[in-house]
């Protein structure tokens, strides 16, 4: 029988890892093949399985769905706020599954993210490199698009017939100028390429081959100028770190995520985990009243209450992980901060 208790901490080598139990299905990786193109498959074989499980388990509000389908109609991107664990980057995946708009492109912001790397990215030094050889002489460089790669926010402005998924996550850690830098693009929905449109001067019929995000399947790009078909359904999620520019918000349309009620956390813990039993009943009453007093998550809770229906656990150590696998988010709210 699977056994969670495979680290002994006796410093003493052993080949037990083939006896951990089965992951969690929200932490199920395969390595599987390249994601498919989408309208092209409705195998969900081909996406990574726990982006999959995260997208068939997510449980919206009444104010999500409203507030979706008009970021749809509207062709607006969706800025969803809330604090963490409240599944903002899981409505990305949710939607597209539903509405087949094939894999979520991703984009994670740091505080050194630019516009730049979002559309696309050229690296000039590779292209000098390989017109060297590795003969030590200089050859005739290779094409601008051989070394370029269009990024999530370039690709899903792409011409698709159908808008693609983009999530833009954690805008909120971004430096100032990035909000206002995306204005133009959200709003025009197009780009250009400064080193396609220059090659495009000298080449046949002005078009090029690169790589999309996501793929290693070439898309063809005109005189180095993108324009999307269909306005991508883009949801830009924040913690609340900061605020953000009115010009950049009248562009939104804005959904801010609550904690969930105990009738909200049974539906997500029945959609992971199935029908919660009195054991998981008890740690969403505890979850509940831990959180009425610090920050945690729902992530938090889902793990716990795995935890407990894995073997080799004494009840008593199960409730003291249950606890310490919920300690608050913020540790100005708990002195110990586990």
């Amino acid at each position: 029988m699977p056994h969670w208790s495979v680290y002994t901490g006796t410093n003493e080598p052993h080949d037990a890892v083939a006896e951990l139990p089965a992951p969690p299905p929200w932490r199920a990786f395969d390595g599987g093949p390249a994601l498919s193109p989408p309208g092209e498959t409705d195998d969900e074989a081909a996406v990574s399985p726990d982006r999959v499980h995260r997208a068939r388990t997510y449980v919206p509000t009444p104010e999500s769905v409203q507030l979706v389908n008009a970021a749809l109609c509207l062709r607006r991107p969706l800025l969803v706020t809330g604090p963490p664990g409240t599944g903002k980057s899981s409505l990305a995946y949710a939607v597209a599954r539903e509405l087949r708009l094939g894999p979520v492109l991703r984009w994670n912001i740091t505080s050194r993210s630019t516009l730049a790397d979002g559309l696309y990215q050229y690296d000039p030094l590779s292209r000098l490199y390989a017109a060297r050889g590795d003969d030590g002489h200089t050859h005739a460089p290779d094409g601008v698009e051989d070394h370029l790669r269009l990024g999530p926010l370039g690709t899903a402005l792409l011409p698709y017939d159908r808008p693609r998924a983009l999530l833009v996550d954690e805008i909120d850690k971004s430096d100032l100028d990035l909000p206002n830098d995306l204005l133009n693009v959200m709003e025009e929905g197009q780009y250009e390429i400064p080193e396609l449109v220059r090659a495009a001067r000298h080449s046949r019929d002005g078009t090029a081959q690169v790589l999309a995000d996501g793929t290693d399947a070439p898309v063809t790009v005109a005189r180095g100028r993108v324009r999307c078909r269909a306005f991508p359904f883009v949801v830009l999620t924040s913690n609340g770190e900061r605020e953000f520019p009115p010009a950049f918000l009248r562009r939104c349309v804005r959904l801010r995520l609550r904690r969930p009620d105990r009738t909200q956390l049974t539906d997500i813990v029945r959609a992971h985990l199935g029908e919660p039993d009195a054991r998981a009943q008890g740690l969403i009453a505890e979850f509940l009243t831990r959180a009425g007093t610090g920050e945690l998550a729902t992530d938090q809770l889902l793990n716990a209450i795995y935890l407990t229906g894995v073997a080799g656990l004494e009840a008593e150590s199960r409730e003291k992980l249950a606890e310490r696998l919920m300690p608050f988010l913020s540790t100005a709210a708990d002195g110990d901060g586990f």
